[in-house]
């Protein structure tokens, strides 16, 4: 268990500063990117050096951890990391014939970069972590969490999930099925039965310690499963809730990781029928992307403290008067999957 005090979010959406989930910025070419707010906290010479996924993750990370007490820990989880420096760098190798290269996409493309310059721009030497496990970076970076809050509950930490959309990265799940070939909008992802999801990318940052008194929203448990059969996911879901739940609690919202790609409904639909509650969506917000999941988080903490649904994210059901307990599923690539339970 840990109680969440702070939270930021970066997406292809108005979810950083004056947060506005009900008018919605478009899919474009089947991709969701993310809009970057203004930073005066970070020098544009460094700016311009720097990757997306990082800019994104320096920009979440210092919205929340400015005058907050010493951190103790800053753990990250992605997938990706910087992959596009990797890739310049990689053609670098080639342009100067192994010669010269600039050192500075080399230092940029290693997936701990993001955790490493927020370590840098905070002058903090503590605990510094990357998960790195496709879909399941996220959730990875959270078990890390909760295991250093079991210990130190008096310590914050910095708790994150950051990736970008990188050419490479994504001609490469273009060909794998993972994205649509035909162009899709917000409005009709789920609505067109065939393979593949949009493209996204974002960063989500949460101030995390094992304090209750003045958090947000208390992320209660958390499990993984690598699975492709919805039996077994159904299997695991249900005795998750049972271990979890106190007796005659109810779950007040589900927020599903559908993503509109029709080889993964069977597992959606098994996850509604257990959850039994009014049902979320919001992948057509930030299209697919292996930390996702740390987006829906960010969403699950922005309706228990705001007691606020906007229509567009309801599947069924009505919303509730109170908002006190909602399960988080996701599930990328029909191998990963995740389930979190979170409360007021």
């Amino acid at each position: 268990m840990l109680y969440i005090h702070s939270t930021s979010c970066i997406s292809a959406q108005h979810t950083f500063d004056d947060v506005n989930l009900v008018v919605l910025n478009p899919v474009e070419e089947n991709k969701l990117l993310a809009v970057e707010p203004n930073s005066n906290q970070i020098p544009n010479a460094v700016l311009r050096r720097m990757g997306k996924a990082v800019r994104m993750g320096i920009k979440a990370a210092l919205s929340i951890v400015n005058n907050q007490s010493e951190l103790k820990g800053i753990i990250i989880g992605t997938a990706n990391g910087g992959m596009e420096d990797c890739i310049k760098f990689l053609n670098q190798i080639i342009v100067y014939d192994e010669g010269t290269l600039t050192p500075t996409n080399f230092v940029q493309s290693t997936a701990n970069n993001i955790a490493s310059q927020i370590g840098l721009f905070t002058a903090n030497k503590n605990y510094n972590i990357t998960h790195v496990h496709r879909g399941l970076a996220f959730e990875n970076a959270v078990i890390d969490a909760m295991m250093l809050i079991k210990e130190h509950p008096l310590d914050n930490y910095l708790l994150g999930g950051v990736d970008e959309i990188s050419t490479y990265n994504y001609n490469i799940s273009l060909l794998d099925g993972l994205y649509k070939n035909e162009e899709v909008k917000n409005n009709n992802l789920y609505e067109i039965e065939t393979a593949g999801s949009v493209a996204g990318e974002g960063a989500a940052m949460f101030l995390v310690n094992g304090k209750k008194q003045n958090s947000l929203a208390t992320l209660r448990a958390i499990q993984t499963i690598h699975a492709t059969d919805e039996k077994i996911i159904a299997s695991n879901l249900k005795d998750f809730l049972a271990s979890h739940l106190a007796d005659g609690e109810k779950l007040d919202l589900f927020l599903s990781g559908e993503n509109g790609d029709c080889r993964l409904n069977k597992y959606t639909k098994i996850t509604e029928k257990i959850a039994d509650t009014t049902t979320l969506r919001y992948k057509h917000l930030t299209g697919e992307f292996p930390t996702a999941s740390a987006l829906s988080l960010w969403f699950a903490c922005n309706f228990i403290e705001n007691k606020k649904v906007p229509n567009n994210m309801v599947k069924t059901g009505s919303i509730p008067t109170e908002i006190n307990t909602m399960l988080i599923y996701n599930n990328y690539n029909g191998i990963q999957h995740s389930f979190m339970l979170v409360n007021r």
